[in-house]
């Protein structure tokens, strides 16, 4: 991982405001070196041109996102995929072109479907599009080389799992904008139309000013996968990867980001600070990695908002997942069910959305996406999803240290949670002990920044 910190020794310490006079400023830099520019690196694809598609990481996400991408308006084909894992491809490549059975739209060849770390670097230069959708951790590394070979991104979220990671994806962020790249992140409530519609409402003065705002991510948590034998530690934390930091980035980051960039959304801004609790007390099995299992956060923004996060994974527990803002006149409550209630103080009725019809915000993305694209076109996400991927990191640093952490200080850490190395037989960032149980960040001792 040495061009990682060399990329991270290339910053001042930046603000949270004024990180792109800084990232501004290595354009004449290393960086300029590796991510030429391009003053019109897109071409305009008509109806009867056929946009080619590589899918990196090709678990159920992914598999999802290539199926969407192919459902879109005008001649798209899958023509690469690249996993870690042999099998992932395999499976994926099944469900697709049994979706699509037509090669003209699924037509992967055995020479185009590579595996490895380094099989992105081999997928990338096939297409027009690329799909990001590995675990997150590796997404700084595969969206900047996306971007170095000019290619329109679709990435998932979140796209880092620690500071450094997050200043890099914002600095080739800034590249794709001068490449005129366009660069869609999954966070699909931006595309959604319970969400359009009520935010709206609330831009429109309807719950007044915003004095508070409260986010949950409440239920049972996610698969585990238990270790076989004959795995490296690597490959083990590979297939269990939400498990583990430096691939996931705890739930708080992996999931509850949706709700936290949607408070981001609403408040047009990120917070300057934050501080907060969590632990694992259901979830704590040898399985479990290293992440907690519960996470509540007291995020505060420069105005003086208080934006306060609840996430958990914990079976038999209220399920709840939904955003809930109050202002001086009302309260509106929005949901990824569909649900957007704007009421007044009294409750009664302001607006009430109805999503019966609504289209799917997922297949939204990919059509706003390709249609950008044809049209020539630019739509970039790109810092947006950075910069609240950084909000769910700054509340993760917050409830690990038990410390009050400043926006500029999280941001600006020289502090990687990434491997020196990817190979099978490399050393991983966190290691079991003897009984096979890995460290768990202990508040009041662990250093995050």
């Amino acid at each position: 991982m040495s061009e990682e910190k060399d990329l991270q020794n290339t910053f001042p310490h930046l603000s949270r405001r004024g990180f792109f006079k800084g990232s501004a400023a290595l354009l004449g830099g290393a960086l300029i070196s590796q991510l030429p520019f391009e003053t019109n690196a897109y071409a305009r694809y008509g109806a009867d041109d056929t946009i080619k598609v590589a899918l990196i990481g090709c678990g159920g996400r992914g598999t999802g996102a290539a199926i969407q991408a192919l459902s879109t308006q005008g001649k798209v084909k899958l023509v690469a995929m690249a996993d870690a894992f042999r099998d992932r491809l395999d499976e994926s490549f099944t469900a697709v072109s049994t979706k699509f059975p037509d090669k003209s739209r699924v037509d992967v060849p055995e020479k185009n479907k590579f595996v490895g770390f380094d099989a992105y670097k081999k997928a990338i230069p096939l297409a027009d599009v690329v799909i990001l959708a590995t675990p997150p951790g590796f997404r700084p590394i595969h969206f900047e080389e996306a971007v170095n070979a000019g290619k329109h991104i679709f990435m998932e979220k979140p796209v880092a799992t620690d500071g450094p990671g997050v200043r890099r994806v914002l600095a080739a962020a800034e590249i794709a904008k001068k490449k005129n790249l366009n660069v869609v992140v999954g966070l699909q409530r931006r595309y959604q139309n319970a969400y359009l519609e009520t935010i709206k409402r609330i831009n429109d003065g309807a719950i007044g000013d915003i004095t508070s705002a409260q986010a949950y991510w409440h239920n049972a948590g996610v698969w585990v996968r238990p270790r076989k034998e004959g795995q490296t530690e690597m490959e083990y934390q590979m297939r269990n990867w939400y498990y583990f930091n430096w691939l996931c980035g705890d739930h708080i980051l992996e999931q509850h980001i949706h709700n936290i960039d949607v408070v981001n959304w609403v408040k047009n801004d990120y917070p300057v600070s934050a501080q907060g609790m969590g632990g694992r007390q259901v979830r704590n099995g040898k399985d479990h990695g290293e992440i907690f299992d519960h996470h509540y956060v007291e995020f505060t923004y420069a105005d003086g908002t208080i934006f306060n996060s609840q996430c958990r994974h914990q079976p038999g527990t209220m399920n709840r997942v939904e955003e809930v803002f109050v202002g001086t006149k009302g309260r509106a409550t929005l949901s990824g069910d569909g649900k957007g209630i704007v009421t007044d103080l009294k409750g009664g009725s302001i607006y009430n959305h109805r999503s019966k019809n609504d289209p799917d915000p997922y297949q939204t993305e990919h059509d706003k996406l390709f249609a950008a694209i044809r049209s020539g076109s630019v739509i970039n996400n790109a810092e947006y999803g950075a910069k609240s991927t950084m909000t769910a990191i700054l509340g993760r640093n917050a409830t690990y240290s038990g410390q009050v952490i400043k926006w500029d200080d999280a941001l600006n850490t020289q502090i990687s949670i990434m491997p020196e190395k990817f190979a099978w037989d490399a050393p991983t960032p966190t290691k079991p002990d003897a009984n096979g149980n890995y460290p768990i960040p202990t508040p009041g001792v662990t250093r995050v920044i």
